[in-house]
């Protein structure tokens, strides 16, 4: 019997293989890319574009930065990277990701490692600050609930837990235009990549 297609062709003309990612099949246009076609919250979000992964994603490494002041440009990328398989294999809600098992998080850690390595971050990320960045996420969702997504404050609180109001100010939810916010994540990527060196 023939073997399903495994891999996917990017825009850049790499082929991802889903089973095997190396890093010299990844690259940041395509990454930005998708991400920015991606909706989150599956797409039932107030406004006239879909919120996208990227946006979170830039929004994530806003609050990370707010969280550990003075962090590495290399964690911030992290941050900004940390929903980045997103690009090919979609975001799902967490009900959904619950129902399909561990086969998601697998494809999704072997996906990351390879993503990681090939902008010069460690294939796993420390413990610390994994934990780190899964609280500025978790900071985003409640802003992203209350403000787009339809939460009353109430509800959102009881799921996500209500941030501190110095982490939030200020802090307001775009809908943009994909194409607005792909370049605004790879100039991102870009500069965060300067400071790294």
């Amino acid at each position: 019997m023939k073997q399903p297609r495994a891999w996917q062709r990017m825009l850049s003309g790499r082929r991802l293989d889903l089973l095997d990612p190396t890093p010299m099949d990844v690259e940041v246009e395509d990454i930005a890319h998708g991400l920015a076609f991606v909706a989150r919250w599956n797409g039932q979000t107030r406004g006239d574009h879909a919120y996208s992964v990227a946006e979170h994603s830039l929004l994530v490494e806003r609050i990370y930065a707010r969280l550990v002041p003075g962090a590495p440009p290399k964690w911030r990328l992290a941050a900004l990277l940390h929903d980045a398989p997103e690009y090919v294999i979609g975001d799902m809600i967490s009900p959904v990701k619950a129902a399909v098992g561990p086969g998601y998080e697998e494809l999704d850690t072997r996906l990351t490692a390879a993503i990681h390595l090939r902008f010069g971050l460690p294939a796993q990320i420390p413990a610390t600050v994994k934990k780190r960045i899964k609280a500025a996420d978790t900071v985003s969702a409640w802003l992203e609930a209350t403000q787009i997504a339809g939460f009353s404050v109430t509800e959102a609180t009881r799921f996500f837990g209500r941030p501190a109001p110095e982490v939030i100010d200020g802090l307001t939810i775009a809908l943009r235009p994909p194409a607005e916010v792909r370049a605004d994540f790879t100039a991102r990527h870009a500069a965060l990549l300067d400071e790294m060196g």
